[in-house]
């Protein structure tokens, strides 16, 4: 059987990149002998560190682009017509198509119609059009309002021949946006699927995740300004994290967020710790050292969850604020686009001195997500078609 893997995948981002770990894991040890392959925006990546053969997905961004702005206009209209029929040609090769995991149908963050929205659409109808099963697994989404992207969006979902959802205000955005939701189960993100990290805590120390953020696709218009409030707050809650003795070490979630780090590091290079991350299991690793996280990023704020840490979210999306309450600290969030660094302050002191507590109620229900999963990867081989070619066991446990 032919199994594809399309997204954007290998491309910088680690919770994307994640998702694929957990789907690709699922694969191998229950459909050894499916034929893999992706379709994905980071193809030498995917290649390199997955070992699946893989395409790029958008023609434009693998080559050298001429500044003129004519041609560039130019290269761009012929590339959407290429792409087209790269997808169209890769899908009919497919028996099955997965898209794993991540925001795949959310805005949350700025992003163009014509860019991944409009691939997600071309997917599904040509899914339909040649009669490949269009599965997207445990996906985010959220409700849009530019009506262009939510057309896509809309219609990618609904051609889709599979659906499930990592939360339930996911599946209840697609549904305001007219899709039939209602045979749609929601199972835990993907991540908690992932293995833990061995790796022992060091005393003190603080694990902050930055994010080079400017709001979504609604904030344009105050993009430079939510950013310089978004710096400045978390580099005064940074600097009173250090002046009050504790080590701290900064994560991303994707590598975009380097410059924000650099930018730390060149005004505190004495007292902040960074260590290359290109993997989510880079991120659980550093995260794993900490004992209490402030982050920002989604699956920053996620894997520290799953760890059982103590955890303050900078928010930038309203799934942020979900997975917190799901996993019982919901009162410890904040907008990211009006960082408070006095609320930080108390909501950090606040989460270090309930820790024991939290520890417990996050390990508890990060155990009953993690056992949940097993029935997602059980209903999906069954949506698709593919018979189990092993001896049936917790895909948890095979993942751990």
């Amino acid at each position: 059987m032919k199994v594809g893997l399309f997204g954007l995948l290998g491309s910088g981002n680690m919770g994307n990149d994640g998702s694929l770990e957990v789907i690709l894991a699922y694969l191998r040890e229950h459909h050894p002998s499916a034929e893999l392959s992706s379709l994905c925006s980071g193809a030498d990546v995917v290649e390199a560190r997955y070992g699946v053969p893989a395409e790029p997905l958008h023609w434009y961004y693998t080559r050298d682009r001429d500044p003129g702005p004519l041609a560039r206009f130019g290269l761009k209209v012929f590339a959407k017509f290429r792409d087209s029929a790269r997808v169209l040609r890769w899908v009919r090769r497919q028996d099955v198509v997965i898209v794993p995991g991540a925001g795949v149908l959310e805005n949350t963050l700025p992003l163009r119609a014509w860019g991944f929205p409009l691939s997600l659409f071309l997917l599904s109808v040509f899914g339909r059009l040649t009669g490949t099963k269009v599965a997207f697994v445990n996906v985010g989404s959220n409700v849009i309002n530019q009506r262009m992207m939510r057309f896509l969006i809309r219609w990618a979902a609904g051609l889709a021949h599979y659906r499930s959802f990592r939360d339930s205000l996911s599946r209840d955005s697609l549904a305001t946006m007219g899709v039939d939701t209602s045979r749609d189960e929601v199972f835990p993100d993907l991540v908690f699927a992932l293995p833990g990290p061995d790796v022992t805590v060091e005393s003190g120390t603080v694990a902050v995740g930055l994010m080079d953020y400017h709001g979504s696709n609604d904030d344009r218009a105050s993009a430079d300004l939510i950013h310089k409030t978004y710096v400045e707050g978390m580099r005064r809650f940074v600097r009173w994290l250090v002046d009050g003795g504790h080590r701290v070490r900064l994560l991303i979630g994707d590598e975009v967020d380097e410059k924000i780090v650099r930018e730390f590091m060149a005004d505190m290079p004495e007292t902040l710790v960074y260590e290359q991350i290109r993997t989510l299991g880079d991120v659980m690793a550093q995260i794993a050292r900490a004992e209490v996280v402030v982050a920002t990023r989604y699956h920053n704020v996620l894997c520290a969850l799953k760890l059982g840490k103590p955890t303050v979210s900078v928010s930038y999306s309203a799934k942020n604020d979900r997975i917190m309450a799901d996993m019982g600290i919901g009162e410890y969030t904040q907008d990211a686009r009006t960082v408070d660094a006095d609320r930080l302050i108390v909501q950090f002191t606040e989460v270090v001195a309930a820790a024991d507590r939290i520890g417990l109620v996050l390990g508890e229900n990060a155990g009953r997500k993690s056992a949940q999963l097993a029935r997602q990867f059980e209903v999906l081989s069954a949506a698709l078609g593919m018979p189990v070619e092993t001896a049936k066991e917790s895909t948890r446990e095979v993942i751990s």
